[in-house]
């Protein structure tokens, strides 16, 4: 899943802040961008686990222009950080499903493509995409 993340950037005298504006606390700094990015991933994946565990339901992102209108992101650039919420979302179970030929080659050609870890995962953040809407 792809989070809007909004960057504070530091220079010499001020680290680089990253926030996940869509996970309750996921807030850190580095003193390079990348220091920065690996944290927030590092952060993004704590809160979440937090989230699970006391069993409430794992935030979906929002569309990076409804943020950006934010004031308290004024000024603050913008990415967006890939975060693997499967394990977060409970047990997973298999279901048996039939697909046209053509759909699954063009999954499968973007799984490839992307960098994205299986077919199954494809399938999860499309379906929550189209849920969340």
């Amino acid at each position: 899943m792809r989070y809007p993340i909004c960057i504070e950037w530091g220079d010499e005298n001020t680290a680089v802040g990253i926030q996940v504006p869509d996970i309750p606390g996921a807030i850190t700094a580095g003193d390079t961008f990348e220091e920065a990015y690996s944290a927030a991933i590092e952060i993004a994946h704590i809160m979440l686990q937090d989230i699970a565990t006391r069993g409430a339901s794992v935030p979906l992102p929002s569309a990076t222009f409804s943020l950006r209108s934010d004031p308290q992101y004024a000024d603050m650039g913008w990415g967006m950080l890939d975060v693997d919420i499967t394990p977060y979302l409970g047990k997973t179970e298999k279901v048996n499903v039939t697909l046209p030929g053509f759909v699954i080659s063009q999954i499968d050609r973007f799984v490839r493509e992307h960098n994205v870890k299986s077919r199954s995962s494809f399938l999860t953040d499309a379906a929550l995409e189209k849920l969340g809407r």
